[in-house]
């Protein structure tokens, strides 16, 4: 297993730190109470995505299991080896039948030619949200969280995400959650250092609750 990587080792990622630690007290105030967060890189390719959309509105650890059990009936995730699978391997893996439907059609794209993941790297984010959100079961989250945790992209801010709604709320001391469009705006103060933000934010909600993004 490779060693996690904090922001505070990568210089990119640690100016940006820098900046918004100096900018924003609930920033601060995470990385002192917690230290810099993991860079939680994924490497991107169809198995990051595979993960992405098994997490959508689960557990992480539910998630997590399932990718597990995957990677176990594959050996390596590829779209090839994915749709050799049957229903009954996929479901004993944890897939819904929704999921498997997705998965299904996203192995048969890259296989078919029609979607090619590594020419997403070459292009803006708004490209690359806009061409995975063509695909059935990717959305606005899915495509965000691939754009920060695959693409490394630094500007990313997934308003979707409970858990980044939930710690902002906790680290402002509001007494709401905010929403979607509300947060969309909140999020404005970190650019262009947006992803950077949400992982510091990610970090405080996991270690509050000792659980681990992987």
């Amino acid at each position: 297993m490779k060693p996690k990587i904090t922001i505070s080792e990568n210089t990119g990622a640690a100016d940006g730190l820098a900046e918004l630690t100096a900018a924003h007290q609930e920033i601060d105030r995470i990385i002192a109470e917690h230290g810099p967060p993991p860079l939680w890189r994924r490497e991107p390719g169809f198995s990051s995505l595979v993960y992405i959309i098994l997490e959508q509105q689960v557990s992480l650890a539910s998630a997590r299991a399932a990718y597990l059990k995957l990677i176990d009936s594959t050996g390596e995730l590829t779209p090839e080896s994915f749709v050799r699978l049957d229903d009954t391997d996929l479901r004993a893996a944890g897939f819904s039948r929704q999921k498997t439907e997705y998965c299904r059609g996203l192995a048969k794209l890259i296989i078919g030619g029609i979607l090619d993941l590594e020419s997403l790297e070459r292009k803006s984010d708004v490209e690359v949200r806009d061409e995975l959100m063509a695909i059935r079961g990717i959305g606005r989250w899915t495509a965000d969280i691939y754009l920060l945790h695959s693409l490394g992209r630094p500007d990313i801010w997934p308003v979707g995400d409970l858990a980044l709604r939930i710690s902002y709320q906790e680290a402002a001391g509001l007494a709401e959650r905010p929403g979607e469009e509300e947060l969309e705006i909140i999020g404005e103060k970190y650019s262009p250092w947006r992803s950077v933000a949400a992982r510091v934010l990610w970090h405080s909600y996991l270690s509050k609750r000792n659980l681990n993004l992987v």
